[in-house]
């Protein structure tokens, strides 16, 4: 098998685990309050690369990983991930209508509906991160912790923040960095700590070492967005293209053009799949996911 075809295999079966996971964690629609488990479900089910998960998954082949706490990690940093999404699109932000290829969840619901959506999931990531492992209590904690400061003010909300502040402002690169290294990087990084603080044999060296990859990584997912937003069409996205551009938002294409951004973003790629040497083998996957950064189509 060719390592393409390795890393779609290993892909899909990395998304129906993480589908999974996600359908028995979900309180059931029939559970009052029906309509917001109704919508929970409507988000976050059924679509998505799921890279997040994907990156708690590879990261966790390093070490001897407890697998219930895999799966509680992959589950969390997707919720956190969806209640994002859901909240990028309302009209008080974002503004969309699409999302995943179907309507976002305040077109098919409403504004009150969408919000609390939200607000549930990312409160159940910590519902679901806390519960009971095998991992030690220390190690369990910090893990919390490691998902809870990539998702506020410094981190993913933080960077949202910033965003909306600098629409029809020019930013130069380091801003833009310490922006996307927020809004977009801290949740990978986060995915990649989570990964391995669920195997306790893996030490700070290694954390420290993984998440030179992680930063390095988010980074370069961002610059590719970007590039897609000018590239592909809505379609392929599915959201609706040439957002940025209409928002008039600084992006990396605006600051270096389109081909020196993909560049910059292959270049990223290759900088952190070189951290991942000491690690061998058993690092395949983190670099195939880092590959498929750079490669993808929407």
């Amino acid at each position: 098998m060719s390592k393409a075809n390795d890393l779609k295999a290993w892909q899909q079966k990395a998304q129906a685990q993480t589908e999974l996971v996600l359908e028995r964690l979900m309180p059931p629609e029939h559970i009052v309050p029906q309509t917001l488990h109704e919508a929970m479900r409507y988000v976050t089910l059924g679509g998505g690369k799921r890279l997040r998960p994907l990156l708690v998954l590879a990261a966790a082949e390093l070490g001897q990983a407890d697998q219930t706490a895999v799966e509680h990690a992959m589950a969390a940093v997707e919720m956190i991930h969806v209640y994002s999404l859901v909240h990028d699109d309302m009209p008080a932000m974002d503004n969309d209508s699409l999302r995943r290829g179907k309507p976002t969840c305040h077109v098919r619901y409403d504004e009150a509906t969408a919000l609390l959506t939200g607000d549930a999931l990312q409160t159940l990531a910590f519902d679901v991160l806390s519960r009971p492992t095998g991992l030690p209590a220390a190690r369990q904690l910090k893990m919390v912790a490691t998902l809870a400061q990539a998702s506020g003010s410094l981190g993913m909300a933080g960077g949202q923040a910033i965003d909306l502040a600098n629409v029809g402002k020019p930013m130069n690169q380091a801003g833009l960095e310490q922006m996307h290294g927020l809004k977009t990087g801290a949740l990978i990084r986060a995915a990649v700590a989570l990964g391995a603080l669920a195997c306790p044999d893996l030490g700070d060296d290694d954390l420290q070492r993984l998440d030179g990859y992680a930063r390095k990584l988010g980074l370069a997912f961002q610059v590719i967005d970007d590039v897609l937003d000018c590239e592909a069409d809505t379609a392929t996205l599915g959201k609706t293209a040439g957002k940025d551009a209409d928002n008039d938002k600084p992006t990396y294409v605006k600051l270096m053009g389109l081909e020196p951004a993909r560049r910059y973003a292959e270049d990223l790629v290759a900088e952190a799949v070189a951290l991942l040497a000491p690690f061998g083998e058993k690092a395949g996957y983190l670099r195939a996911l880092a590959e498929f950064v750079t490669a993808r189509k929407h």
